[in-house]
């Protein structure tokens, strides 16, 4: 009976190695799973872990600014990454040059920030390898920007980043916003996070104002707004740099300081 028993289990393994093999050899199942077992589909992320997405950002940057004058665009921001409430880098720049007549500045996390500068600059590179004579205007980078960020939403998955882009466009200073959501749009001022209460009543105030803003004045404007964030931010920082995007090109200076006085603070109370 065990002879018996042992034989027929025999005849049966032979029987399904017989037919896996004709499935993976007709061409219908070829380089498939055998029968009975799971098949992982490449490319997939099964056993990969759970899904995952940005929370709350960890690293951030605070208010950017930004003016149009005369002749040009200026952009300013602080150079502190906070972790949480601690000014844990103080030496980050939020500032970049995309082309030679586009700025680009970032608020919030500071990794996707990285993430979206090394994609810009590669498409930058991409750009100039075609040697058609082109290349992006910040109009052109404003709008892929907004598409960039509500395609990220959309996947509930947002860079965590509300971006300022300035330049020149057709001749004429251009300034423009996108946040996270996608939400964008353009004008002669902008601020992002305090910047927009604290700062961008200070800017509206001098540009409704003045019809035309000389580049010095916007340079003042800028620094006091920057000053007052100081003072009123606890995520700001004295350190900053200071963009400016004219027909003659992108200059980035700094890191620059300014003078502050701290004298009354002590006289300051009801706040503890």
């Amino acid at each position: 009976v065990v002879q018996s028993g042992g034989g027929e289990a025999d005849l049966k393994m032979a029987a399904a190695a017989a037919r896996a093999e004709c499935w993976s050899s007709s061409g219908m199942w070829a380089e498939g799973p055998q029968p009975g077992r799971f098949y992982t589909v490449p490319g997939s992320q099964l056993g990969a872990g759970p899904a995952r997405r940005t929370l709350s950002p960890m690293v951030t940057g605070t208010s950017v600014l930004g003016v149009k004058f005369d002749g040009g665009v200026i952009l300013a921001a602080d150079m502190l990454g906070s972790y949480g409430s601690m000014a844990r880098f103080r030496n980050i720049s939020r500032l970049m040059k995309v082309n030679d007549s586009t700025i680009l500045g970032a608020s919030g996390d500071y990794a996707d920030y990285q993430y979206l500068k090394q994609a810009i600059e590669q498409m930058m590179i991409d750009e100039e390898l075609l040697g058609d004579g082109h290349s992006y205007s910040p109009k052109a980078i404003h709008s892929w920007l907004t598409r960039v960020m509500y395609n990220r939403r959309s996947k509930m998955n947002p860079l965590w980043n509300t971006v300022i882009i300035g330049g020149m466009n057709n001749g004429e200073g251009f300034l423009g916003y996108v946040d996270k959501l996608g939400v964008a749009y353009e004008s002669a001022t902008v601020a992002t996070g305090f910047g927009a209460y604290l700062a961008q009543p200070l800017m509206r105030d001098v540009a409704e104002k003045q019809a035309q803003i000389s580049k010095d004045e916007a340079r003042q404007l800028i620094e006091r707004c920057l000053k007052v964030l100081y003072y009123r931010d606890a995520r700001s920082y004295n350190r900053y740099q200071i963009a400016t995007v004219t027909a003659a090109g992108v200059e980035i200076t700094g890191p620059m300081s300014t003078e502050t006085n701290w004298e009354i603070a002590h006289l300051i109370s009801g706040f503890e």
